[in-house]
């Protein structure tokens, strides 16, 4: 099959370099020159494990190539997948202009009887306007629009992609669908069939509950702390009940990324347009607001002061394996500590991509955890890259003045760390020792 991916943002390149890894004939097509420049060299714009490698291999057997005219790209194909950003506006609605664009160059140049899929995240509704754009334009309406969602996580995506779950493909088009699903034969997944409006919500549906997910365990681990509990055994035995599951019941300093943030605020709206007040999400979205910054009320707690503290940042991007700062919760902690008068360090084996633009200009970069460490008051831990998990942490407690570790992601063995007798504090776990024998106490 002939595909063409107008998009090469994450979702995207991963969705074109699979398709063509699955035997299809791929075009990806972008406006941004420096991006289809480094495809065309073999090297990938984006960070994700694998997908690099990928790309050679498909440019070389000749079913992947890219191209900066998107007209071009769209008139030759069977299917056209649009897979621009949808970034979030003022207000928390999805900027659709890039959709819309990319919808009028398909009705002006793609050939009859091809189909559009929506892989971009777009409210409800929105590929109702897309085909509206492609009747208007042409003469007849021959090109269907079929609506198949995302449900990409990073640094995992070309596993989840080429091994998905479900595949979600809504569509008013019988015909359309069948071509869609014949399209996605080779992957032997469950197939999910609807129409566009509820293929639509399932992605928003789906994050939404995720999030929620995360928001309440981090609400459990904050009375957990209270209590003398430990989240992480109540996680535990919360997740083999098989109505819950285990996933997203990690307690942490909350979601970030691409996807979350982006998706929660814009099913907000949608609600907000139909004049439903979705009360549980606006609170999963303050909950997870607060929790970001919580090592620093932990810190300010355990110091009585910030002004005047040095603290390091271990991890930057929003979860390890990617190079995605998005929302990363690493932004706001950096904000609300240089704005208390700290004075900030960190470290992320993904600087040599350029995370640290991202972050306020008084943050100090180091190259090794060991340089961004040194002298500092506390820790912070806030991306659970395996480089730090694996650390040697007896190197802080042998320091003359010992580091106080903060860990955001609950990613260090507690056995190890009283072991070392580190002073540290976590996410909801029984960490302080003194806390919990007063309770017992009670």
């Amino acid at each position: 099959m002939n595909i063409t991916v107008v998009g090469t943002g994450y979702v995207g390149l991963v969705t074109g370099v699979c398709l063509s890894e699955m035997g299809h004939n791929v075009v990806c097509a972008d406006s941004d020159v420096n991006k289809i420049s480094l495809l065309e060299r073999g090297q990938s714009p984006i960070y994700e494990l694998g997908l690099a490698d990928l790309i050679v291999a498909n440019a070389d057997a000749g079913r992947l190539s890219f191209t900066t005219d998107t007209h071009m790209g769209v008139s030759g194909a069977d299917v056209m997948f649009i897979a621009v950003g949808t970034p979030p506006l003022p207000d928390g609605r999805a900027d659709l202009s890039n959709v819309y664009k990319v919808a009028e160059t398909i009705a002006q140049a793609a050939r009859s009887n091809s189909i559009v899929v929506m892989k971009s995240t777009v409210p409800v509704g929105t590929c109702h306007n897309v085909a509206d754009i492609l009747k208007s334009s042409r003469s007849s309406n021959d090109i269907a629009v079929v609506d198949n969602p995302e449900f990409l996580r990073e640094g995992c995506a070309i596993d989840d992609t080429m091994h998905p779950d479900r595949i979600v493909i809504g569509s008013e088009s019988q015909a359309a669908g069948d071509v869609i699903e014949d399209m996605y034969a080779p992957l032997n997944a469950p197939v999910v069939r609807t129409d566009l409006r509820s293929a639509e919500f399932i992605k928003y549906a789906s994050n939404a509950f995720l999030a929620t997910k995360i928001s309440f365990i981090n609400e459990i681990s904050n009375l957990a702390e209270k209590l003398g509990a430990d989240v992480t055994d109540i996680a535990y035995g919360m997740g083999l009940d098989a109505r819950i599951g285990r996933a997203f019941l990690n307690a942490g300093i909350g979601y970030g990324g691409s996807c979350f943030p982006k998706d929660t605020s814009a099913l907000i709206q949608i609600a907000g347009n139909v004049e439903h007040d979705f009360e549980l999400l606006k609170s999963v979205v303050k909950v997870n607001a607060r929790q970001q910054v919580i090592l620093v009320d932990k810190l300010a707690q355990r110091f009585g002061r910030l002004d005047g503290l040095k603290v390091a940042l271990l991890g930057l991007t929003f979860k390890p394996n990617t190079d995605d700062m998005r929302f990363a919760a690493s932004i706001s902690v950096a904000n609300r500590l240089i704005a208390s008068g700290v004075e900030v360090s960190a470290y992320d084996p993904m600087l040599p991509y350029g995370v640290g633009r991202h972050l306020h200009p008084q943050v100090a970069l180091r190259d090794s955890i060991d340089g961004a460490i040194d002298g500092v008051d506390a820790i912070f831990i806030l991306t659970e890259w395996e480089q730090i998990r694996a650390y040697d942490w007896g190197k802080v407690v042998a320091q003359y003045r010992p580091p106080v570790v903060f860990d955001g992601r609950n990613c260090l063995d507690l056995a190890e760390v009283r072991r070392l007798g580190m002073e540290y504090h976590s996410i909801g776990r029984r960490t302080n020792v003194s806390q919990v024998e007063s309770l017992e106490r009670m």
